[in-house]
């Protein structure tokens, strides 16, 4: 398995595994302000083009300890057609990091301080409301936003290849939470794999994120194999 994803990583990331400690920062407000500019500026580069911008990931959870990078979810017509809004990006000051054309078309850039994480998906993509109903889960159910930060603070007590790699082995608590109330229906009907892959070809799921975080990865399990990933630029979310 570790194989596996190290090659999937290889195929997606835009230069390459990042190691170093995953650092959990108690809940800061300021967040939301960070959040807010970076919406701002995305909006701005983006004009008519931008569907929608949510603040997603631990960050956007009042309460919820987490990394000290901001991930933002933005909707485009077709995030495949990355000539249509990746250079406004650039030009705004975010890098490319993550291309994963088997999950959903999946792009993330980031700043280059690698502190905001910004997830592109296509209208239409079932991982935005999977994103969304994982974060409102966190904001409004106490019971599980503690067992997701002891989760979460456990995990970072530990050494990890890279951050990709603690964020996958938050699958089975972020399935747990997503299988609660309204999020079930997000479970059945928004998985991060390819159409058609069994689930024996499901071999990541990750954490929001999402953020893959990205928390790491985002929600959901990722494909069995990628397809090679061309040019790049920079990356991820908490």
């Amino acid at each position: 398995m570790a194989d596996d994803l190290d090659q999937y990583l290889s195929a997606v990331l835009i230069g390459g595994l990042e190691p170093g400690a995953i650092v959990l920062a108690d809940y800061d407000p300021a967040w939301r302000a960070r959040y807010d500019r970076e919406a701002a500026t995305i909006s701005e580069a983006l004009g008519d083009r931008v569907r929608r911008v949510e603040h997603i990931g631990s960050t956007a959870v009042p309460g919820l300890a987490a990394k000290p990078i901001i991930d933002i979810l933005v909707v485009v017509q077709d995030s495949s057609q990355e000539a249509a809004y990746i250079p406004a990006l650039e030009g705004a000051g975010y890098v490319l990091r993550v291309r994963e054309p088997g999950f959903h078309e999946h792009r993330m850039l980031r700043t280059p301080a690698r502190d905001v994480h910004v997830h592109v998906y296509s209208t239409g993509s079932p991982e935005i409301d999977r994103q969304l109903r994982f974060r409102d889960r966190l904001r409004t159910s106490e019971a599980d936003r503690l067992e997701y930060a002891r989760t979460k603070r456990d995990l970072a007590s530990r050494d990890w290849k890279s951050m990709q790699y603690c964020a996958e082995a938050k699958t089975a608590v972020i399935e747990r939470i997503m299988a609660r109330g309204d999020c079930a229906a997000a479970v059945m009907t928004g998985p991060r794999v390819r159409a058609g892959a069994s689930a024996a070809a499901r071999p990541w799921r990750h954490s929001l994120g999402r953020r893959a975080s990205w928390q790491g990865w985002s929600h959901g399990p990722r494909p069995a194999r990628a397809r090679g990933a061309t040019h790049g630029r920079r990356g991820q979310r908490s």
